[in-house]
């Protein structure tokens, strides 16, 4: 089994892009996948990731709730920011939650164009999203971290190494450059928090009073929900758990 980490996203309009060939797992730590599985855990039957906000505001109307991030906080119009914890406050039984982020949402477009299995990924589910990923691939793991604005995130590359640690516990596989790079990071901390602690994305949550969310996007395998790509609306990618 081949395993891949890209540590930003890529389209196939940059020099030396390579589609995904099987399984993809999309990690946004701080906060977009955790906030999904939270979504999910919380009692939503669905969720709808969108490439930007006006996709994701035409769905406003009845059983939907609008969950978006821009500069960490929620955009006009929408009901809920990206806050995992703010998602504990209440349940979302009968609902669809539509959701737009800066980064995560556009990651799992991005790897939807040519990935067979999309899967979203976090600390919280790191280990049910692992064995998800070797249920389904027949030759390729790819685990492709969202970053921020184009910059990489230590908090999703330390991610990564715990799930290729993870594979690795399950099966040989042959690892690429990005996957041994992201197993490195892992070994440099013993404690999850501290790398979410002192990268550049939790200090911009914490600017606006969510540090909250970094302690919580923190704990290692809390939940078995996996969030899969089952389907799309327009440019909307659908996921259920």
């Amino acid at each position: 089994m081949r395993l891949r980490v890209d540590v930003l996203p890529r389209s196939d309009q940059d020099r030396g892009f390579q589609p995904f060939a099987d399984t993809v797992l999309i990690v946004d730590t701080l906060r977009a996948t955790t906030t999904a599985v939270t979504y999910l855990e919380q009692g939503a039957e669905s969720l709808y990731l969108c490439p930007d906000l006006e996709t994701a505001l035409a769905f406003k109307g009845e059983g939907v709730i609008l969950a978006g991030e821009r500069n960490c906080l929620a955009p006009e119009g929408f009901d809920l920011g990206n806050s995992p914890v703010q998602a504990l406050e209440r349940r979302f039984d009968q609902h669809t939650v539509v959701m737009s982020t800066t980064n995560g949402t556009l990651a799992a477009v991005t790897a939807a164009e040519t990935g067979k299995n999309i899967i979203l990924a976090s600390l919280r589910n790191a280990h049910a999203a692992a064995r998800k990923a070797r249920e389904l691939a027949t030759e390729e793991i790819a685990v492709l971290c969202a970053g921020s604005s184009g910059r990489i995130g230590l908090e999703d590359v330390y991610t990564a190494g715990v799930l290729c640690e993870y594979f690795i516990s399950m099966t040989e596989c042959s690892l690429d450059d990005g996957a041994q790079i992201a197993l490195t990071v892992r070994r440099q901390f013993a404690d999850p928090l501290e790398p979410l602690s002192k990268s550049r994305a939790a200090e911009k949550i914490s600017q606006v009073g969510l540090e909250s969310d970094i302690a919580y996007a923190a704990e290692v395998s809390r939940s078995t929900v996996v969030p899969m790509l089952v389907g799309r609306s327009g440019a909307a990618l659908i996921f259920k758990g």
